[in-house]
């Protein structure tokens, strides 16, 4: 695991309910337990604050810098958290969601960065330039990119001929049997798992380090999977299975993982203090959220 991808993580998963902010003596000590040294630890810290991830203040010493979640950051997370821990399952009313967009070849990053956002959303490439989704998000990606001179969108809403037509769309748009087979792959090796985490014997920092890299195996999931209604998944579909596993593992391992970070910083879970995250605008310069969470 990389040392951003995890302390993203530790923020995202527990330290946000610690006020949002570590002193950086806490981030190393916490780091050290994934095999991450002090002098890399502060490295990528001191990254991490010039990328607008986090802020940095004085300790109440005066000398030992806090590191804190801003605006920017708590809107990324919580973003983040929405996709990872939402239930897959959805229903439908039969209407696609379309976005048909221009973006000239001089201005080739922001196509990328729209790509991007889309795939995030949950939408899927129809055809050259013509994304759908059966959620309705428009209004997202509107807000996102109105701002963006270079990219011109068309926002529509279709129906097909029929589920038939429905089905084959899906089918082009979303590769279901490769993902459908990675899911399998997650079910198989956190079911062997299983039987260790429920006899509650895992230490705290074993279960800290398990339940990261839970999350960095689960968190790839969302970038490919639009969490389609169940009348367009093909049979024996593995997805749902595998969310009920990753809920199940990831409260199983947090009880032990949650004292992993009480010892670490002397600080206990406050539900209350992850404050909610600034409303969306489409002015922010966020950090990308398919980057921060890749």
């Amino acid at each position: 695991m990389k040392p951003r991808s995890i302390v993203v993580d530790l923020f995202g998963g527990y330290l946000r309910y610690r006020g949002g902010a570590a002193p950086l003596r806490d981030l190393v000590a916490l780091l050290e337990k994934f095999g991450v040294g002090a002098s890399t630890a502060r490295v990528t810290m001191s990254r991490l604050k010039k990328e607008g991830w986090l802020d940095t203040r004085p300790g109440t010493d005066g000398r030992e810098v806090v590191y804190a979640l801003n605006e920017h950051s708590w809107q990324v997370l919580d973003e983040g958290r929405e996709r990872i821990f939402s239930d897959p399952r959805t229903s439908w009313d039969g209407w696609w969601h379309m976005v048909i967009y221009y973006v000239p070849e001089t201005a080739r990053s922001a196509r990328e960065e729209l790509r991007k956002e889309l795939a995030w959303l949950g939408f899927g490439p129809l055809a050259a330039s013509t994304w759908i989704s059966p959620h309705d998000r428009l209004t997202r990606v509107e807000e996102k990119f109105a701002h963006e001179p270079d990219v011109r969108l068309d926002l529509l809403r279709a129906r097909s001929k029929g589920l038939p037509a429905d089905r084959d769309m899906a089918e082009r748009c979303w590769d279901l049997g490769s993902l459908n087979s990675d899911y399998l792959t997650f079910l198989e090796r956190y079911r062997a798992e299983l039987p260790r985490y429920r006899s509650g014997r895992v230490g705290p920092d074993e279960a800290l380090v398990e339940r990261i890299e839970l999350f960095r195996e689960w968190r790839k999931f969302p970038f490919r999977d639009p969490a389609l209604p169940l009348e367009l998944l093909p049979a024996r579909w593995l997805g749902h299975d595998a969310y009920q596993l990753f809920t199940e593992v990831s409260e199983l391992l947090r009880p032990a993982a949650e004292r992993a970070i009480d010892e670490a910083t002397g600080t206990r879970r406050d539900d209350a203090a992850a404050r909610p995250a600034v409303p969306r605008t489409a002015t922010t310069d966020a950090p990308d959220i398919s980057a921060s969470l890749a």
